[in-house]
């Protein structure tokens, strides 16, 4: 991969809410105080209620004991939420110009993924995605829309950097309508070539040249978008906790449940935003290896909400699996955040072993929990608590990287 990068400096920041056209030019990666937009929290979340659909789905599959049916079919939902709002992020961070047709492209996309989100259950309830390949489809068109549109704005490297992204895109939507007429077998494995197709297009599209996006808005956008989906976690878990209360006098069950749980959520915020990382953000190598692997991190965040709720839909005798697989729908996600965020985030800043160990360990430790009957999330919770104590006392003797 090339890592020829545009002119620093780039097109002036578009004051909000500007005139119906303006020449959609780069923006530039040195573009000083460049911060999310309202039209871009708006996106979140609105995305977010997709978010919430695949995780509901994902309860309800997991405390029914169909774990293997349940857990790809959430999988594969989030993954096109996330790639949708990924490629918009990053379109956005470069050519954003916040004119009249922007914004309303923008809301194309935006209900598109309302149509997906209402496609999700049929897709795991009857491994029917035409809704989400519908909504999907919308939302991609509109992203070629944009395309097109700074292709038509720019010239050289830069006009067939964006030809590219259009024609790549387009082409994996004929890939995606092929998956609707598969067989069931086939299709996780389709689905898997059709996701590696669509992550392949900004590698291909950006040889020889990369798109102005902006480090801290990029950094920002993805702090914004885990503050959300954590924030999507800690109310599903509380609307879990509600209804339990409203239908059974399990509160000796319940009160440590939710504090584990709000321990474990908490926990995560904090290591999350323990180190910036926009210095990290420096070549496309590194920003698309650090990019995509948030899937996982943000998958496995949403994923602690549902795991919550089926933890305590099996305290109160609803979910029809065991207490261990129960706790185990807490754990394994929790486990994986924490080892997710220290493998694609936070390592990149830690000093010596001790700071490398901790968030590895504490994945182990969260795992570990499982073995712990009813009291598995309010350990969870614990270990969590401990891991942050651990990670503070250790970056006040040696300080991360960026801070010292």
């Amino acid at each position: 991969m090339s890592e020829d990068a545009p002119p620093p400096g780039g097109g002036p920041a578009p004051p909000h809410g500007g005139p119906v056209l303006r020449r959609m030019a780069g923006r530039g990666r040195e573009e000083e105080h460049r911060a999310a937009t309202p039209l871009e929290l708006f996106f979140d979340l609105c995305f977010v209620v997709a978010v919430a659909v695949a995780g509901r789905e994902l309860v309800h599959a997991l405390a029914e004991g169909h774990a293997a049916q349940g857990v790809p079919g959430y999988l594969m939902a989030f993954f096109a939420i996330w790639l949708a709002w990924l490629n918009f992020t990053w379109f956005a961070s470069a050519y954003d110009t916040d004119d009249v047709l922007y914004r309303v492209v923008t809301l194309i996309q935006i209900t598109g993924v309302l149509i997906l989100s209402a496609g999700i259950p049929r897709a795991f309830d009857h491994s029917d995605f035409s809704v989400v390949w519908f909504g999907y489809l919308v939302m991609r068109l509109a992203l070629v829309s944009q395309w097109l549109r700074a292709a038509c704005s720019t010239r050289g490297a830069e006009r067939r950097t964006a030809l590219k992204y259009a024609a790549g895109v387009s082409l994996c939507q004929v890939g995606w309508l092929g998956l609707l007429f598969l067989p069931d077998r086939a299709k996780p494995w389709v689905f898997l070539a059709m996701a590696c197709a669509e992550l392949a297009v900004p590698m291909f599209a950006e040889r020889h040249w990369q798109t102005a996006w902006h480090p801290h808005h990029i950094a920002e956008r993805y702090g914004l978008f885990t503050i959300i989906v954590l924030g999507e976690t800690v109310s599903a878990a509380t609307v879990a906790v509600q209804s339990a209360l409203e239908e059974s006098e399990a509160l000796g069950e319940l009160l440590p449940m939710a504090a584990g749980g709000l321990l474990l959520i908490f926990a995560a915020f904090w290591i999350y935003f323990a180190v910036p990382i926009h210095q990290h953000l420096a070549s496309n190598r590194q920003s698309f290896l650090w990019g995509y692997g948030h899937y996982f991190v943000f998958a496995s965040a949403a994923a602690i909400g549902a795991g919550i709720e089926v933890a305590v839909e099996e305290a109160v005798g609803k979910a029809h699996v065991s207490t261990f697989a129960a706790s185990g729908a807490v754990t394994v996600p929790g486990a994986l955040f924490m080892f997710l965020v220290w493998l694609f985030h936070s390592r990149h800043y830690k000093r010596g072993t001790a700071q490398q160990l901790v968030l590895p360990l504490s994945a182990l430790a969260i795992l570990a929990c499982t073995f712990a009957g009813g009291g598995a999330v309010l350990l969870t919770g614990l270990v969590a608590s401990v891991t942050v104590a651990v990670g503070v006392w250790l970056s006040t003797k040696n300080p991360p990287l960026a801070e010292a």
